[in-house]
């Protein structure tokens, strides 16, 4: 079964700067009234998001959304912590690699799938400043080969 996945309304780019994405999972979004209206108009930042795991339940935590303009009354609180949905197994292997390798789970993109709000969410390792100084040393090797093979 082939789901189509429209554009990401949202992206956490500093999260693969950041940390070695090891493995992605994809949860969806329990929302509250109007933060879907939101979603869909891009009202959204990943930024400084996180997932933790508390009694057996995922949650996402620290994610913006800007309340609806026409939501009046209905809008919600803009970082309040929202559940994610993921099977059993999942959240426990989750919970599991974060317990025993010091890893973290971060969201990384927010897209609609048939209209429902799915975040993708990787389990991370964090980047020391070795790895990060390594990476742009091995970006400036392949910009110079690539200028070198144009020039030749």
């Amino acid at each position: 079964m082939s789901e189509q996945k429209q554009r990401p309304l949202a992206q956490n780019r500093r999260a693969r700067h950041d940390f070695h994405i090891e493995e992605t999972f994809e949860a969806g979004l329990e929302l509250k009234g109007t933060e879907i209206k939101s979603i869909r108009a891009g009202q959204i930042s990943l930024q400084d998001g996180y997932v933790s795991i508390n009694r057996g339940e995922a949650w996402l935590k620290n994610v913006h959304i800007n309340p609806y303009e026409q939501g009046n009354i209905f809008n919600h609180h803009p970082t309040r912590d929202r559940k994610l949905l993921l099977h059993k197994r999942q959240i426990n292997f989750l919970a599991r690699e974060v317990q025993q390798h010091q890893m973290t789970i971060v969201p990384l993109r927010v897209y609609l799938v048939r209209g429902r709000a799915k975040v993708l969410i990787g389990l991370a390792r964090s980047k020391n400043h070795r790895d990060r100084r390594h990476e742009m040393r091995e970006r400036d090797m392949k910009r110079e080969a690539a200028r070198a093979l144009k020039n030749y």
